[in-house]
């Protein structure tokens, strides 16, 4: 038995994400699994969507066109590269989202109930029109599947039913040629005229009236559309001759018609079909196909020849057109992304087709019934229910009535429903955020409330020193030999200088785990050796990721050593710092981290040690670094192993990258750097170079909203800064409330939430009320960030949102009862 399963998504890519349900069962059942989940919210993946879609559209000259030809000056085939390049990144980063932590119960459930060899109709139900845009065919999963095909679809839709049967043998389809300049329309009408069993009629250029006439005329089986189509919003526009164009509600009426008398299929081969899917999706149109984006011709001509034959050989519908659209892969090489132009958009009330059942089918004449997951409401409704009882027959008449005051002493029950209310869901918000399912969206309002945050200014204790592409090919131009990004001799005549310049500490965050093979090799390990201000990183061993590690330099003491490791969360973004973890197995055995390593030596010529509190936290002076652990903040269920702070991050000119003074390794073996600028300063050797692939995600957002990604040895000068900054000016570390504080702070909003419903009664000021307040929450929020202070967010507007719908939920249900029972004892 074939496989239904039906995605629904609501929600919005920013800033709260999806909440996503999940129904598999068998098709023309009830489904047998149903489980909820989250996507987190990710308006980059929209991004990136458009970028691929600039990309795709410049290769068109035209809606159904041909590419333009190559021109030797390459810059059609730079365009070709760059939409391939785009297509690739928009398709990983809808696999990364996917891949959500989130995400994975539904994944793991759909591995559980699914085979691969079942044949599986995947509706993807929703209403976000960038959603439906997405390539969702490109799924990672659907790849296990070679059965299965994607179906776009509403959340709400209504079915057909009450069949009346006559008998027929042919398919009747009605083919609109429309506007044809440019392109070749009339291998579209051989195809459908070839197929067996088919009664093809056709109009070519026809005026609006002829499509009116035939399609209120007679029965229609399939609605066939070929020609130039566009959409511009949400809204879909087809062109049916040199002249005059329409939209689907234009036909409103025709196709209400045609569909009441058995229509099963539509499909427009035609480019950007989307804004017109979703008009016959309205008109309740059992399955159409589109294509999503302007599409070349040769392109729609050859979809159109291998879905008609693969689905008048007895194919089903959705595996036809998957089959189809998998042999466009064969043009991608001239006609990039051609497989993703297909898409079937279908009633998801309506059960699979195939062109047997549609030869022999019976006319059918319908009368439309609902069959949603939402009531359809219509003002003024009157519902008459006759009762047979006891006493006889009794009217229960059901009418609107406009909204009345409520009476005074009902303000105290209300009041005393939202205190009540305000305590069980405060309960759950915390148990629900206690298990984890809160932590992906707090995390991201700690991204946000760190990208607010005013700049400060660079630190002048430290100066980074990078090593670039330039850098690098200086070395290499210079003969300087190399085994990594820093030869040794450039490394040798950079320590010379900067000893000159008396330093109070140097890290090299270059793992080198080798001796020197220079001219003068016993110098530069002596010199690494003896320099007491020298520091070095290693890499500890990780068995589970199959990692051996990387050791020091030789010979470097383990007291002048730190580890490199850090701790990067689900979305790959750096916000805690690793202090100090315990390796002794590993080939790096350092205890500290190569950030705690420079921050102790410096502090150290202060006369500050570090040293620990009875309860186990790192003091440092009067500070003491409180150490992270699970279950504290907005981190509720993370490996919280080792030593972990929350990091700090300081950022100038709106980007973390810029935390200190740097010069390039070039610009000090030249001399271009001037002594005052390196005295007693941290001086931090590291790569910034592209192809090292050394850069860490950072909760930052550049002005395009992508990740700000900064190099490593940027990372251990922020870490850095973070303990002297801390240390010696006061600067507030990240930290947290106690449980307690937490559950009470989000009990608070919670009755606020209720609250607002006991004293606003009209929508309007209890929307206007209710906005106010989250924007209060949000404020206050923010500032105690300010300060160091990092409080619940999400789920303090979670409880506000919840408490306050249910308290309304329960008066207003309060209310209609009391209406209802008035109108009887009125009526008897």
């Amino acid at each position: 038995m074939a496989k239904l399963v039906v995605l629904k998504l609501d929600g919005d890519f920013a800033p709260l994400g999806f909440r996503v349900t999940l129904e598999i069962g068998e098709e023309e059942a009830r489904p047998s699994t149903a489980i909820t989940g989250l996507l987190p919210p990710a308006p980059e993946l929209v991004t990136y969507y458009e970028r691929w879609q600039s990309n795709y559209r410049s290769l068109m000259v035209s809606a159904r066109m041909k590419l333009e030809k190559v021109i030797y000056d390459g810059s059609v085939d730079k365009r070709l590269e760059t939409c391939n390049d785009s297509a690739q990144v928009l398709r990983d980063r809808l696999n990364t989202w996917l891949n959500s932590e989130s995400f994975r119960p539904i994944r793991e459930q759909w591995l559980k109930q699914l085979m691969p060899s079942d044949e599986i109709r995947v509706l993807v139900c929703t209403k976000i029109s960038q959603l439906q845009k997405l390539p969702w065919h490109l799924w990672d999963l659907l790849e296990i599947y070679p059965r299965a095909e994607v179906v776009l679809s509403a959340l709400e839709y209504e079915r057909l039913k009450s069949k009346v049967v006559t008998h027929r043998e042919e398919v009747r389809i009605l083919a609109i040629l429309g506007n044809s300049a440019d392109i070749d329309i009339e291998k579209d009408r051989q195809l459908l005229e070839k197929l067996p069993n088919a009664a093809t009629t056709s109009l070519v250029e026809p005026k609006l009236e002829e499509i009116n006439d035939q399609l209120w005329k007679q029965p229609w089986d399939i609605l066939f559309f070929a020609g130039h189509s566009s959409t511009k919003g949400d809204t879909g526009r087809i062109y049916i001759n040199k002249t005059d164009s329409l939209t689907i509600s234009e036909l409103k009426y025709a196709l209400k018609k045609v569909v009441a008398r058995g229509l099963e299929l539509a499909i427009f081969n035609s480019c950007d079909g989307l804004g017109l899917a979703r008009k016959l999706l309205d008109l309740h149109i059992p399955q159409i196909i589109v294509m999503r984006e302007p599409v070349p011709d040769k392109v729609a001509q050859e979809f159109l020849k291998h879905f008609l034959t693969t689905f008048a050989d007895g194919e089903s519908f959705y595996l036809a057109v998957r089959d189809s659209r998998e042999r466009l892969h064969g043009l991608e090489n001239e006609f990039p992304c051609a497989s993703w132009c297909p898409v079937i958009c279908q009633n998801p009330a309506e059960v699979p087709l195939t062109w047997q059942e549609l030869c022999g089918r019976t006319e059918s004449k319908y009368q439309f019934s609902l069959s949603s997951h939402h009531e359809l409401r219509t003002p003024g409704r009157i519902k008459i229910d006759n009762e047979q009882g006891a006493m006889g027959n009794k009217l229960f008449l059901t009418m609107p009535h406009a909204p009345r005051p409520m009476p005074y002493f009902q303000f105290g029950r209300i009041f005393r429903t939202a205190l009540q209310a305000s305590v069980a869901i405060a309960s759950l918000v915390m148990g629900v955020r206690y298990l984890g399912m809160l932590q992906t969206l707090e995390l991201k309002a700690f991204d946000q409330l760190m990208q607010l945050r005013p700049d400060e200014p660079q630190d002048p204790r430290l100066l980074v020193i990078t090593v670039n592409e330039q850098d690098i090919q200086y070395q290499d131009h210079s003969g300087m030999e190399r085994r990594g990004s820093l030869s040794d001799s450039a490394l040798d005549r950079l320590l010379q200088k900067l000893e000159t310049y008396k330093p109070r500490a140097i890290g090299l965050n270059i793992y080198r785990d080798f001796p020197s093979v220079n001219s003068t090799p016993e110098e530069l390990d002596t010199r690494l050796k003896q320099n007491k201000n020298f520091f070095a990183i290693c890499k500890v061993s990780d068995s589970e990721a199959n990692n051996p590690g990387i050791s020091p330099p030789p010979k470097i003491p383990v007291q002048r050593q730190g580890f490199s490791e850090s701790v990067r969360d689900s979305d790959a973004i750096l916000r805690r710092h690793l202090l100090a973890m315990i390796s002794l197995t590993s080939p790096c055995t350092a205890p500290y981290a190569l950030s705690a390593q420079l921050a102790f030596h410096y502090l150290e010529k202060n006369g500050i040690s570090a040293k620990y509190t009875p309860q186990g936290d790192l003091q440092l002076g009067n500070v003491v670094f409180k150490r992270l652990r699970s279950h504290m903040g907005g981190y509720q269920q993370v490996d919280a192993r080792g030593y972990q702070i929350l990091l700090n991050y300081r950022s100038y000119g709106r980007s973390p990258e810029e935390i200190a003074p740097t010069a390039t390794l070039t610009d000090v073996l030249k001399g271009a750097v001037k002594p005052e600028e390196v005295k007693n300063r941290i001086v931090l050797i590291g790569i910034t170079a592209r192809s090292a692939d050394a850069y860490i995600s950072t909760p930052y957002r550049d002005s395009q909203g992508f990740k700000q990604e900064i190099p490593g040895v940027i990372v251990q000068a922020q870490m850095v800064s973070q303990i002297l900054s801390a240390v010696l000016d006061k600067r507030p570390l990240l930290s947290v409330w106690p449980f307690w504080g937490e559950v009470l702070w989000v009990w608070g909003w919670s009755v606020v939430g209720g609250i607002l419903v006991w004293r606003y009664r009209s929508p309007l000021h209890l929307g206007m009320a209710g906005g106010g307040v989250l924007l209060v929450l949000y404020v206050l929020c923010f500032r105690l960030f300010t300060y160091g202070i990092w409080v619940p967010l999400v789920p303090s507007a979670l409880a506000i949102v919840v408490t306050g719908s249910s308290v309304l939920v329960y008066t207003r249900s309060q209310s209609q009862r009391q209406q209802h029972t008035s109108v009887i004892l009125n009526h008897d």
